[in-house]
């Protein structure tokens, strides 16, 4: 009997090109991976459209498109926890009309403060969460069919909400500084610097606390390289941002929940338990996890980031009207955790998914907005490269339960 019949995996791999991409191929078709393949096609995007137009990688095009990103983007990183359990929400962005439409009117119709008006919206969208979360466990209706009631159910009590006149303009400041406001160029050099110094601090604590509790840490060169790849990035974006208007308010707060739900999901008790319910719900029922609450956790979590997103949106265009929270917003926010790299199927995912997602479909959008594409067009690329994500992750999905059995 040879090695090869007793266990596939232990052939040494061919050497040489062919065998680099056989291996290559291998890791790509288990989703070994990771972000690899997403920022390779957001590359490659970038050089497609700035070939096409020399404007698409200017600082002022990429501002705007960081800001066209941010509230379908704060939206796709509640989606992102959804689909880590392998469920879906489809009312996100009726979620997100609704609380915009509360916010605008307890403000500029009831006389609210910005802060409470804010603050109202919130609690609005995590008590749909809340709603929606408590009849998926307790009545045990799919999430699918509770998420399409909320998709028509909320959209309704966001047109009762804004009454007769349809659509309310927002004049508060303090709502509309959310999208417009600018930082100095010191403001932003001070930022990335925190960045920076955070980003070493969490590594060398990480480093530490898997040796004093005996686990093996990352090789140290791969710590360095993705340090090195965040101080660069960090650096570079600041650059840019300060070579248009500054780094934008909205921007800071769209990244600001990726890492904080990215902490949460790997740094904490709670993430884990979501990656185990989203793996085998029965296995991590008999772990001792209580299923349910971190289901309905995760809803209230995904309805309140739509809320957010919806507020950031509201403020980009200084109104709510009745078609807020409808068009594309739903198919962006889902699209975006999915071609980002989240898995439709549960258990693998990342909150940076919702970054990266947004930063395809925006470049997509914007690059074909640059070069005079109708809608009809942006649709249809959208659609494609949504499903070959999904594809993807099929396959992966396929070749990791294939390796699992050899």
């Amino acid at each position: 009997m040879t090695v090869s019949e007793i266990d596939p995996r232990l052939v040494r791999p061919e050497s040489g090109p062919v065998g680099a991409a056989k291996e290559f191929l291998r890791r790509l078709t288990q989703g070994e991976l990771g972000s690899l393949p997403v920022v390779i096609g957001l590359a490659a995007v970038w050089i497609y459209f700035q070939s096409e137009n020399s404007n698409f990688l200017s600082s002022g095009n990429l501002t705007n498109l960081m800001l066209q990103i941010a509230a379908f983007g704060t939206i796709s990183v509640g989606v992102v926890m959804v689909l880590l359990l392998g469920e879906i929400d489809l009312s996100v962005g009726s979620v997100s009309g609704l609380t915009a439409a509360t916010m605008a009117v307890l403000n500029v119709k009831q006389g609210w403060g910005a802060w409470q008006a804010i603050g109202a919206g919130l609690v609005v969208g995590a008590g749909v969460g809340l709603l929606q979360g408590l009849w998926v466990t307790k009545l045990r209706v799919p999430s699918f069919v509770v998420a399409l009631a909320g998709l028509l159910a909320w959209q309704g009590a966001q047109l009762h909400v804004l009454g007769s006149t349809g659509t309310v303009n927002i004049t508060d400041q303090t709502i509309t500084d959310l999208a417009f406001t600018f930082f100095a160029d010191g403001v932003g050099w001070a930022l990335a610097a925190v960045v920076i110094v955070v980003s070493v601090g969490m590594t060398v604590l990480h480093r530490r606390r898997a040796r004093a509790a005996g686990l093996p840490s990352r090789p140290l060169v791969s710590d360095v390289v993705r340090l090195a790849v965040i101080a660069i990035g960090t650096v570079v974006a600041v650059a840019v941002f300060n070579d248009n208007r500054g780094v934008p308010l909205a921007v800071c707060i769209f990244l600001g929940f990726v890492v904080i739900f990215d902490v949460l999901t790997r740094r904490t008790v709670f993430g884990r338990h979501v990656f185990a319910v989203g793996g085998n719900a029965e296995a991590a029922r008999r772990a001792g996890i209580r299923v349910d609450r971190v289901r309905t956790v995760v809803f209230v979590l995904a309805s309140t980031m739509a809320a957010a997103g919806g507020i950031l949106g509201a403020s980009r265009l200084l109104a709510v009207n009745q078609s807020s929270g409808s068009g594309d917003l739903l198919l962006n926010s889902i699209a975006a955790a999915v071609i980002g790299g989240t898995s439709l199927f549960g258990g693998r995912g990342s909150a940076w998914s919702a970054l990266l997602g947004a930063l395809v479909i925006g470049s997509i959008a914007n690059g074909m907005d640059l070069m005079g594409q109708e809608s009809d067009v942006k649709f249809m690329v959208t659609g494609a490269v949504l499903l070959v994500a999904a594809t993807i992750d099929a396959v992966s999905r396929r070749g990791r339960q294939a390796a699992g059995r050899a």
